[in-house]
């Protein structure tokens, strides 16, 4: 037979769950206690009649309060035995329940003090970004956002990690010492516990950064956090989430994941495609930093309606402090350096590079000035078979062996100098335009590299030990050899074009860049991106397309295939040359201030239209063209 439960059992579990409440269950208890002994012993005074001088119900319940409240009180009593016993027990009664609540309340404030230095409570933000993760990505994202939102009103970014919430702010605070008008907010918590990230008020921001952990194999953790994100129960409101995911093999699994509502960068996919590029073209590397940073000149979409009815070539004199490098239609296509006889319609937005969002504005000027004279149209092809050297191997070398294949002229050739005992390189197949050679060799020891005969390559790739090292050994070794070949081309006075890869930014701090052909490519890189995308998420189109070797890329071509040299010449008159190419102009590279880093390695993004240079022959034209 089950044995009914007794009163006193409901009575004991009704006073058992009102104390696990906590503080508040514990102050209203004790609320009520008071209140019962107030009533009880003012009731008694005045039942046997032993209250001084007639006094009320009520004034005796205000005499049994002060009591309870003031012990001191009590001192100045006058009246019966009766009324002097109530008035102490009631006293005694005070001291007590004062003092619990006294230490309850100290209890409960140093428990939400607690509560809140570990970073557990709700932050309530409107149009904030948040950055799920810890790495060391996180400090350019925030230097990166700060700069972003100068002008806009109250920026926050919230960063919620397992991280304790004190050692991030400190972190933060060392590494980003301003952050201009930008909050940071840290909260401890796991990205992938639906209960923690809810408290980042997700449903409000205006975009979420997921960043990579730093473990073996990072991307389940990613798509986890995806899944905590799509699948959170307390609103259904579409967010905008940009992630970084390491393996292509995962990338299938995430847009599942993410749908619509989210932008996938492939890190590994990204850092071999830039290498590529950068790799051939001397100052690529500098294009495409002051394009991903927020220190200069971005991409911005603009909608322009005194536009609609032009073609895309008139579209581009139209602007003076801007360049226009594409179209993107309401429905979210883009497309870079469309034909020069496109219509653009009601449809469309131009893709602008531009200091700011709100400095691409019309020119109004109707006398450009294009000086029809200078503008030559000299289509002799220049590049010839190119001969690189590799050092080094990760699994994103086929990756650049293939996409160097794409772009070099056939001919080409490429040696592969790697420790066989740290790889197992598997060259990849059908090559079209590059012939492949590996030499076994220590990149690391200098009587190896010295025997390479490097004056006769024109490129140097120095590549990560990343797949059988961890970041910091891989990153040792890559930079031993960065400083070995450095030296190497100082002592033969020969010039190279340099690039090298490092996992960790630290380390890129401390491989200082020598010039604008010394490239480190690293996850600073994939911190730009994911910054930018965060912003608009309509980017990540325009950078991979800019990194597909389909379609248009940029290029840096001789200054003589566009213009005379030797002779003042504005850049409307650049830019009217290269449309009649079926190419836009960026901006122009001053062969002679190469290793100038206060110009900016001699690189000019976005220039003036209206202000006039005079070029050498040894200078280059920066473009946006399909080859």
């Amino acid at each position: 037979m089950i044995r009914e439960f007794s009163r006193r059992d409901r009575i004991v579990y009704a006073f058992d769950t009102m104390m696990s409440r906590g503080t508040a269950g514990l102050i209203i208890w004790l609320g009520v206690l008071s209140a019962i002994l107030i009533v009880l012993f003012s009731v008694i005074i005045t039942f046997t009649g032993t209250a001084p001088d007639g006094e009320s119900f009520p004034t005796l319940l205000w005499m049994s309060l002060m009591r309870t409240m003031d012990p001191g009180t009590i001192g100045g009593d006058q009246g019966s035995s009766g009324f002097l016993l109530s008035m102490l027990l009631v006293t005694f009664s005070g001291i007590f329940i004062f003092s619990a609540l006294i230490g309850i309340l100290t209890t409960g404030l140093e428990a939400k003090l607690e509560s809140l230095r570990k970073g557990r409570s709700r932050i309530v933000e409107t149009g904030h970004t948040v950055v799920l993760g810890w790495s060391e990505q996180v400090f350019t994202i925030i230097s990166e956002l700060s700069i972003a939102n100068e002008n806009q009103k109250n920026p926050c970014i919230a960063i919620m990690s397992i991280k304790d919430k004190i050692e991030m702010e400190e972190e933060i605070r060392a590494k980003v010492p301003c952050t201009g008008k930008t909050r940071v907010v840290c909260r401890t918590g796991s990205p992938v516990e639906p209960s923690d990230i809810a408290k980042m008020s997700l449903h409000t921001s205006k975009s979420i950064i997921i960043l990579a952990p730093d473990i073996e194999n990072p991307d389940p953790e990613v798509i986890k956090t995806m899944l905590a994100i799509t699948n959170r129960s307390t609103d259904s409101k579409s967010v905008h989430m940009v992630a970084l995911i390491s393996d292509p093999d995962n990338v299938q699994a995430a847009r599942i994941v993410g749908g619509d509502q989210a932008e996938i960068v492939l890190a590994g996919d990204l850092i071999a495609r830039m290498a590529a590029q950068t790799c051939l073209q001397s100052g690529l590397s500098v294009v495409y930093q002051e394009l991903l940073d927020y220190g200069g000149d971005e991409i911005y979409f603009h909608k322009e309606p005194r536009l609609i009815g032009k073609t895309f070539s008139d579209a581009l004199l139209m602007y003076e402090t801007s360049t226009i490098i594409g179209l993107k239609a309401d429905n979210g296509a883009v497309i870079l350096n469309p034909p020069m006889n496109t219509v653009i319609s009601t449809t469309d937005s131009i893709i602008a590079v531009s200091e700011d969002d709100d400095t691409i504005i019309l020119s109004g000027r109707t006398d450009l000035k294009i000086q029809r004279e200078a503008i030559l149209h000299s289509t002799e092809d220049e590049q010839q078979p190119r001969r690189i050297i590799m050092f080094g191997w990760n699994w994103r070398a086929p990756i650049i062996i293939r996409e160097l294949s794409n772009y070099l002229k056939p001919g080409s050739t490429l040696l592969l100098v790697a420790d066989d005992s740290l790889c197992s390189p598997s060259m990849p197949e059908n090559l079209k335009n590059l012939t492949v050679e590996f030499k076994s060799g220590r990149t690391t020891d200098r009587s190896v590299l010295e025997e390479l005969s490097i004056q006769q390559y024109d490129h140097i790739i120095i590549l990560s030990y990343s797949d059988s090292m961890n970041p910091q050994e891989a990153d040792s070794c890559t930079l031993m050899t960065l400083l070995h070949m450095r030296d190497i081309a100082d002592k033969l006075g020969q010039h190279f074009s340099l690039i090298s890869e490092m996992r960790d930014i630290r380390n890129r701090n401390l491989a200082e860049i020598t010039g604008a052909d010394d490239y480190i490519v690293s996850d600073q890189v994939l911190s730009l991106l994911l910054t930018q995308i965060s912003e608009n998420k309509h980017l990540s189109q325009v950078f991979w397309n800019l990194f597909d070797p389909e379609g248009s890329e940029i290029y840096l071509k001789p200054v003589q295939r566009y213009v005379s040299t030797k002779q003042p010449v504005n850049f409307y008159t650049v830019s009217q040359s290269a449309s009649e190419l079926n190419e836009i102009a960026l901006g122009y590279r001053i062969n002679s201030k190469r290793n100038d880093s206060d110009a900016s390695y001699g690189i000019a993004v976005n220039p003036n239209k209206n202000d006039s240079v005079i070029f050498a022959e040894d200078d280059m034209i920066i473009v946006l063209a399909e080859d």
